[in-house]
């Protein structure tokens, strides 16, 4: 198993911190930057990648998240109600402090996302 360590190449487009995942932790994936499959559904990653963006924290379309149809989807309305993820707050952290303090704070706490 992986140890959760401070990559800011392990922040998802959305927020998400794929460095405390436990998919990610037991190689089960390679992380939502490189994983291909992710490529076909996920629309904030697949934007992110269109836009040359680090994750929807760069975005200059958009100055709250939370209006992007991409970024705030059914999919993933149901995945923060069912994991208690909060997206958005990984987002506003993110702007907030930059992806490195993001990243760092994310590893330190053993975190996925930020709960709600």
């Amino acid at each position: 198993m992986k140890t959760i360590k401070a990559d800011t190449k392990l922040i998802a487009a959305c927020g998400l911190y794929c460095g405390g995942c436990h998919a990610y932790l037991k190689k089960r994936c390679p992380g939502c930057r490189e994983n291909a499959k992710a490529a076909k559904w996920c629309k904030p990653r697949t934007c992110c990648l269109d836009h040359k963006y680090g994750s929807c924290a760069d975005c200059k379309q958009y100055d709250r998240v939370m209006e992007c149809r991409d970024y705030n989807n059914f999919i993933a309305k149901i995945f923060g109600f069912i994991f208690r993820s909060n997206r958005k707050a990984c987002i506003d952290m993110i702007k907030a402090k930059g992806p490195a303090a993001f990243a760092e704070h994310m590893a330190e706490q053993g975190l996925r996302t930020l709960k709600r």
